[in-house]
């Protein structure tokens, strides 16, 4: 009696994700958004110029945020891309609002 056991290798070659000048520390919660307000932190906490937008690419949200709190209540409930730039770093993310 003979086994044969056949080990398939893929070698995956996707593409390192460019993360030009990212922002240190970024972190934003909570994600999916329930209460009209998402909280945007990163390591130096200096002003930041957030920009949402909807999955067709329409900007739908433009501020300067100075603290950390963001609202978001305008915000009909579904999925955005939020961009957001500190100093010479950026950062995109995708954000749920329910």
């Amino acid at each position: 009696m003979l086994n044969t056991v056949s080990v398939l290798a893929q070698e995956t070659k996707s593409a390192p994700r460019v993360q030009e000048n990212a922002i240190e520390g970024l972190s934003f919660y909570p994600n999916p958004a329930t209460s009209g307000k998402i909280y945007i932190t990163t390591k130096n906490n200096e002003e930041k110029q957030i920009t949402i937008y909807d999955v067709l690419g329409k900007k739908v949200l433009q501020t300067l945020l100075m603290a950390r709190e963001l609202n978001i209540s305008s915000l009909s409930p579904g999925v955005y891309i939020i961009k957001i730039e500190e100093g010479a770093g950026s950062a995109t993310r995708k954000l749920i609002v329910r």
